[in-house]
């Protein structure tokens, strides 16, 4: 996730384990983190759902970002991303689901948001390793690829660097 995204991950809202009948379900699962790290009210599970129900917040590969509309911003306390693994899958519409990040924007920065993420997870390779990753670490330095890129570029690292 570039600039706009990248610190609005909290480790606190990585779920690793989580289990949903469905669709809805899942988009419950996934508000209520929101809430519970106090970034929503509860009433923006609902934004969420009309959101899911008029259009699909489904990706590919196994992954969906679901967010709520417009009318429900007044729902959001802060600017913030949750993301919900699910490791049996969620059926969204006939697509299994392994991975949630939901989104909670006040202003017009949602769209900027889900271009970031959409970017990063239509990426095969990164969106196999989200679903797969079993350290909150890990997924934030999937989700922020300035992270990947100031671990590959170390010269240290790469062994291109010199200790003197």
């Amino acid at each position: 996730m570039a600039d706009r995204a990248a610190g609005l991950l909290a480790p606190e809202a990585i779920r690793l384990d989580a289990r949903a009948a469905g669709r809805d379900d899942a988009v419950r699962v996934c508000g209520q983190v929101l809430v519970d790290v106090g970034a929503a009210e509860p009433g923006y599970i609902d934004a969420m759902l009309d959101r899911e129900r008029s259009i699909s917040t489904y990706l590919g590969e196994g992954v969906a970002i679901p967010h709520g509309t417009n009318e429900g911003r007044d729902l959001i306390r802060r600017d913030a991303l949750a993301f919900v693994r699910f490791p049996e899958g969620a059926d969204w519409n006939g697509e299994p689901v392994t991975v949630c990040i939901a989104i909670a924007a006040r202003g017009d920065g949602h769209m900027e948001i889900l271009t970031e993420l959409a970017q990063v997870l239509m990426d095969p390779d990164k969106a196999r390793e989200l679903r797969e990753a079993d350290d909150p670490g890990r997924i934030l330095a999937l989700l922020d690829p300035r992270a990947e890129e100031e671990q590959t570029t170390d010269p240290l690292q790469t062994g291109q660097g010199h200790a003197v």
